[in-house]
């Protein structure tokens, strides 16, 4: 049974920063996608993955399950370092486990910023570090989490491309070859536990925006504002 969880969320936190930041971000790859987007109210999600080439528009398949993070590094607390793929839709899962996971206990604030930040792209015409940030609490809070020594681990169940995403590199598929950025969309659950046995857990959905050059590992470029099916 699914329990309610109390307000200091990290993953809840910042949906409601502006969307024109991460807009921009990827509105040279899906214009369409964020013009159809727009008026979609809740995330939904499903598994996929990408075919290479550029004339190729995206086909669903599993996710490759050995698309582990590294270990944690130094000065980032308790979040894990970005994981060396070149799957979007894997990288994606990774990422949105990685933003649904959290320790107050062993990590301060600023290390999960430092630790966040290490996944994204450098490329800074296409990284929204506003968006991904915005997912932290602020200091006061971080600050009460950490006094209930609140902490949280998650499991991503699936991830695909949004059929708008899709759409709009099969009617421009060149528009990928100038940012190679996909935009995926997560599913899965996150298990908060907090001081005196509390606990509950919560289903959680993100669409992100990453950033995948051929022959490069992929990276993070913004979280999206809003998803299509």
């Amino acid at each position: 049974m699914q329990k309610r969880l109390p307000s200091l969320s990290l993953s809840s936190y910042g949906m409601g920063w502006p969307a024109n930041r991460r807009i921009a971000v990827i509105a040279l790859v899906v214009g369409a996608l964020l013009a159809i987007a727009a008026t979609v109210a809740h995330l939904s999600g499903g598994e996929g993955s990408h075919q290479t080439g550029a004339g190729a528009a995206p086909t669903p398949v599993h996710s490759p399950s050995s698309a582990a993070s590294p270990g944690p590094a130094a000065g980032s607390g308790s979040v894990p370092g970005p994981p060396q793929i070149a799957d979007p839709v894997a990288y994606a899962t990774a990422a949105a486990q990685m933003l649904w996971s959290y320790d107050t206990r062993d990590s301060s604030r600023d290390q999960q910023l430092a630790g966040m930040r290490a996944w994204m792209t450098t490329e800074t015409t296409y990284a929204d570090w506003a968006s991904v940030s915005g997912q932290v609490p602020d200091p006061v809070l971080w600050s009460r989490m950490t006094d209930q020594d609140q902490h949280a681990t998650a499991h991503v169940s699936e991830g695909h491309y949004p059929s708008a995403f899709k759409q709009a590199l099969a009617e421009d598929p060149s528009a990928i070859t100038e940012a190679y950025i996909y935009v995926v969309t997560a599913n899965g659950t996150q298990q908060i536990a907090w001081t005196k046995g509390g606990s509950g857990a919560e289903e959680r959905a993100v669409t992100l925006a990453v950033q995948c050059r051929p022959n490069h590992d992929c990276t993070l470029a913004a979280i999206a504002p809003s998803v299509t099916q």
